[in-house]
């Protein structure tokens, strides 16, 4: 199986500029960046409690 190249990736690119619009986009990413931190927050924090406990 091979991977994405740049063709590829210029395509589907497009398909999300058109379903989502250029205003939307920005918000997208905000909120994905949000979900990253708070999830690797959480993975810290475990791991935290985890060593505590020990």
């Amino acid at each position: 199986m091979r991977g994405l190249g740049g063709p590829e990736l210029i395509v589907i690119l497009v398909v999300v500029l058109l379903l989502f619009g250029g205003k939307k986009i920005p918000e997208l990413m905000s909120g994905l960046g949000k979900g990253v931190k708070q999830f690797k927050d959480a993975q810290n924090g475990n791991e935290e409690e985890d060593s505590k406990k020990v």
